[in-house]
Formats: C-alpha cells, sequence, structure tokens
C-alpha cells in the first residue's frame, strides 16, 4: 500500500483539519466533534437547512459540497462507514435556522438508521426534519425498484438545485419537493477498472484481475452487473449511455445535463474521451446537452474507473442548477 498519510487511524481526522484550515471562510466545525462541518455562516436565519453526510473516502462527496447554494452541513463517517447518529442530530441543530432541516444523502442502510433516528431526535426538539434519499445507480436495482436504488455520483445534482431553492427562501417542503424531483429524473452507471485500497486494512475494496472492467460498479466495490474484458472507451459510453437513456425514458427533443465523473484514479483526459462520445450519441438521438460537467465529483480514494449520469432538465431545474453556488470543491458564479 502506497499513500500520502501519517497513522492510518488519523487519516479522516486529519484531512477534515486540511479542510479547515484551507478553506476557512467556507466551513467551520459548529462544536467539540471535528466530524461535523457547516458552512461558515450557519445557522441561516430563516432558511431551510441541508444536512447531508456519510462515509469518507469519497471528497468532494459529501463535504465537499457544504456552502451557499448548497448544503448547509455533513456528518463524517469513517472511510466508507455511516456518521453516528448523534452526529447527525448534531448537525441537523447547527444548521436549524428556524425553517427546519432537510436530510438530503445516499440510500445506504447504515446511514439510512442513523439519520432516521437522529430525525427523531431532532424533531423531539421541535427542529422540523425532512429527508430525500439519493437513489441513481441503475445497476443497483431495477426500474421496478428505484426506491431501493444506491446513490451515486447524480446526488451532486440534487445538492445543487435544493441548495440554490433553500437560498432563494423556498420552505421545507418546496426544498424536499425539488430534491425529489431532480434525483427523480436523474440516472448513474459507472465502470471499475481497478480497486481503491482501504487507508486502514491496506487491503483492496474488491478483486479485479488485470485486463477486466466491472461495469455497474458501486463507489464502494459493491459487485456490478457486467466483469469482462476491457473494451474500448466508446464501448463503454454507449454500454452505460443505453442504459440511463432507457431509465429515464429521454428521448428526441429532451434537454438534459451530463456528469462524467471520475472515481478517483482515472485521468481527466479520459473522463473527456468518454464525454465526446456521450456528446456524439446524444445530439444523434437530437437530445440536447444543456449543462455538463466533467470531472471529479464522487470519488472512491484511488479507484480507477469512472461514471456518467443523465439529469433529464426543465426551466425550473436549469435555473436552480445556474443559481450562484461556492463552497471548498465546486463555485458556480452568476
Amino acid at each position: 500500500m502506497k499513500k500520502i498519510i501519517n497513522q492510518p487511524d488519523r487519516f479522516v481526522d486529519e484531512m477534515i483539519e486540511g479542510i479547515l484550515l484551507a478553506h476557512p471562510d467556507q466551513v467551520k466545525t459548529p462544536g467539540d466533534d471535528p466530524r461535523i462541518l457547516v458552512r461558515a455562516d450557519a445557522p441561516v436565519k430563516g432558511k431551510v437547512g441541508i444536512v447531508t453526510g456519510g462515509g469518507s473516502g469519497h471528497l468532494p462527496l459529501f463535504k465537499g459540497y457544504v456552502g451557499k447554494g448548497l448544503c448547509s452541513g455533513v456528518a463524517i463517517g469513517n472511510v466508507f462507514s455511516s456518521p453516528s447518529v448523534q452526529q447527525c442530530f448534531e448537525a441537523a441543530q447547527a444548521v436549524d435556522g428556524g425553517a427546519g432541516v432537510l436530510f438530503l444523502y445516499g440510500n445506504y442502510g447504515g446511514d439510512v438508521f442513523n439519520f432516521d433516528l437522529a430525525a427523531d431526535m431532532a424533531e423531539l426538539e421541535g427542529i422540523e426534519i425532512r429527508t430525500v434519499l439519493g437513489r441513481d445507480d441503475v445497476a443497483s436495482q431495477g426500474k421496478d425498484r428505484k426506491l431501493d436504488r444506491r446513490g451515486v455520483a447524480g446526488i451532486f445534482f440534487a445538492y445543487k438545485a435544493a441548495g440554490a431553492a433553500a437560498e432563494r427562501g423556498d420552505s421545507l417542503d418546496e426544498v424536499a419537493a425539488i430534491a425529489e424531483k431532480v434525483i427523480d429524473r436523474t440516472a448513474t452507471m459507472g465502470v471499475g477498472l481497478s480497486p481503491t485500497i482501504l487507508p486502514t486494512t491496506g487491503a483492496p475494496s474488491f478483486e479485479l484481475p488485470d485486463g477486466e472492467m466491472e461495469i455497474g460498479i458501486g463507489i464502494h466495490g459493491e459487485p456490478g452487473i457486467h466483469r469482462g474484458e476491457l473494451v474500448c472507451a466508446d464501448d463503454i459510453a454507449d454500454t452505460i449511455l443505453d442504459a440511463i437513456v432507457a431509465d429515464l425514458d429521454v428521448t428526441s427533443g429532451d434537454r438534459v445535463a451530463v456528469l462524467v465523473n471520475g472515481l478517483g484514479a482515472t485521468p481527466l483526459e479520459e473522463l473527456y474521451v468518454l464525454y465526446r462520445r456521450v456528446h456524439q450519441r446524444l445530439s444523434e438521438q437530437g437530445v440536447s446537452i444543456d449543462r455538463k460537467y466533467i470531472g471529479e465529483y464522487a470519488t472512491s480514494l484511488e479507484m480507477a474507473g469512472a461514471s456518467i449520469s443523465l439529469l433529464a432538465l426543465d426551466d425550473e431545474i436549469v435555473e436552480l442548477l445556474d443559481a450562484p453556488a461556492q463552497s471548498p470543491f465546486f463555485e458556480e458564479h452568476e
């Protein structure tokens, strides 16, 4: 194992400390627990707070999207591990400006369990809570079980839209409805080429022989839907795009946002090779790419691979995507 770390058991805390030292104008810890980060001006009186959270190892997901026009706070777990109930609860307390709090995070069992208990605790304290789960990974379940899908990179779109809605003063129910709408209109599928190595154990997150790929792999190394010989970039893009276009029923005349996301060890150049093919295919189908995002938005430490997400757009979603936002890892200017 080759990693630029000190002690493996200090990896997460030292990473958080680095973020705080680098971006004190944007994020802060509201109390004694360094595993809770909130935007620097939290709580914002009269506006809905948005709390996300999950395991470490996915930067910029989750903690990288705390800031103006995005999430208000984050509860941070160990690598690939859920934050505690208390951390989720204290994050909600820290961002509550009196208009309620939206819990917006990926659909994983441990996260759901802990956030649900935290929601009960917050409600007892008089904080109104709504919950929306990211569930965009089409490889994890079929269309008939969309509510059981995993949340992966496409949750970025929900952060951006819901954060903009909260920033402009929408109510808690309105912000939750925006997040739900965006998630329902988002589909993602990934491909893995090599695993990540867990810093605490030195073990790979999954095994994959040289020269092979796995289509549909999850961001923790969850099994995909096809493992076989590595094929060219165009064939990978075609396979993924066919699946997510069909899932969203995107047809000629529709408008979409495209997210080509690197999983940690894939060069940006390769992501643009994928985007090139996505652009070609969607243009041939008469689908308009109105917004595009290429880069690392949800990673898995040093996993090699990528994912492609589509968001079916309407005028409301475009307005929210274009609204100003600023966090340590993402900015959208007016």
